[in-house]
C-alpha cells in the first residue's frame, strides 16, 4: 500500500509539473525579456507576471509531491512514472492552454516518455539510498555538464529564434540534472555527518546550477514554443541525472543482453524524439 501511495504521488507530481511549466510559459511570454546581465530586474519582471508566479507555486507543490513519492516508493519507479507523465503535456497544452499540437509533436513527446521509462526501468535497483561516490568523478561530471549547460545559455547566436529557445530549455534541463546529482551527494554527506554535511562544495554547485537553470528555463519559454522546450527540459534533466547515477555513484548497469539492448533502444528513442519535437507550434488563440 505504501508503494502504491508513492506511485499516486508521483503521478500527481507529473501532472503538477507540466501544469506549472505551461503556466510559467504563459507568464514568461507576458513578462519582460530575461537578461543574465540584469538578473534581479529579470526575476522581478517574471514574478510580477501573475501566471509565472502561479506557475512557480504549482512547481513548488510538485516538488513537495516528488519528495513524498521518493519517501514511499523506489526511486526508479518514481522516475518512470514522472517520465511517462510527459504525455500529460500535450493533452494539457491542447485542451487547456490553446495550443494546436500536431502529429509530429505527439510522436516526439510520446517517444520521449517511452524512452525515459524504458531507460529507468532497465536500471537494476540499488539497495542503498546513500550511495558512495568518487570525488574526482563528481568534479569531472559536474564540471563538464556545468560547462555544456552554461555554453548553451551564453550562445544566443546558435540556431534560429525557435531553436535557441529549445537549446535554452535543454541547457536548463542539463543544469537541473547537475543540481539533482549535487543533491544526491549532499544526502550522502548528511547521512554520514548529519547537518554538518551541508557544509559542502556540492551545496554551492546545487545553488549555482539551479539559479542559472531558472533563468535559462524562463528565457527558453519566452523564445521557444511550450511543448518542445518543456519536453527537452524534462528529457535533459532525466538523462543527466541517470547518467550521474551511473558515472558518479556507480549505479549498476544491465548485465544481460536483453537489458543492454532495451536500454540502447531507449537512448535511441530519446534522440529520435529530440529531432521530432522542436517543430513549431502555433497558439489557437491570442496570448493573454
Amino acid at each position: 500500500m505504501t508503494a502504491q501511495a508513492g506511485i499516486l504521488l508521483a503521478l500527481l507530481c507529473a501532472f503538477a509539473t507540466n501544469v506549472g511549466f505551461l503556466l510559467k510559459h504563459r507568464g514568461a511570454c507576458a513578462a519582460p525579456d530575461v537578461s543574465l546581465k540584469h538578473p534581479v530586474r529579470s526575476a522581478i519582471g517574471l514574478f510580477r507576471s501573475k501566471w509565472f508566479a502561479v506557475g512557480m507555486l504549482v512547481a513548488a507543490a510538485a516538488w513537495g509531491l516528488h519528495v513524498g513519492a521518493l519517501a514511499l516508493a523506489p526511486l526508479s519507479v518514481v522516475q518512470a512514472v514522472i517520465a511517462g507523465g510527459l504525455v500529460f503535456l500535450t493533452v494539457l497544452a491542447e485542451r487547456c492552454f490553446g495550443f494546436t499540437v500536431g502529429t509530429r509533436q505527439w510522436a516526439g513527446v510520446g517517444l520521449t516518455a517511452l524512452g525515459l521509462v524504458l531507460l529507468v526501468v532497465t536500471l537494476p535497483h540499488g539497495g542503498d539510498s546513500h550511495a558512495s561516490y568518487s570525488t574526482a568523478g563528481m568534479i569531472a561530471f559536474e564540471s563538464a555538464l556545468l560547462f555544456i549547460g552554461t555554453f548553451l545559455v551564453l550562445s544566443p547566436r546558435l540556431g534560429s529564434h525557435q531553436q535557441h529557445g529549445v537549446m535554452l530549455g535543454t541547457a536548463a534541463g542539463i543544469l537541473f540534472g547537475v543540481s539533482d546529482v549535487a543533491i544526491k551527494a549532499l544526502t550522502t554527506s548528511v547521512g554520514e555527518e548529519g547537518v554538518q554535511g551541508l557544509v559542502s562544495p556540492w551545496l554551492v554547485t546545487c545553488v549555482v546550477a539551479s539559479v542559472i537553470a531558472f533563468y535559462a528555463s524562463a528565457r527558453g519559454l519566452q523564445k521557444g514554443a511550450a511543448v518542445p522546450v518543456i519536453t527537452l527540459t524534462s528529457a535533459a534533466a532525466n538523462v543527466s541525472a541517470i547518467s550521474g547515477g551511473i558515472l558518479v555513484f556507480g549505479d549498476p548497469m544491465p548485465s544481460d543482453p536483453l537489458g543492454i539492448a532495451v536500454q540502447s533502444f531507449a537512448f535511441l528513442l530519446v534522440i529520435v524524439a529530440a529531432a521530432l519535437t522542436p517543430a513549431p507550434l502555433r497558439a489557437a488563440r491570442a496570448k493573454a
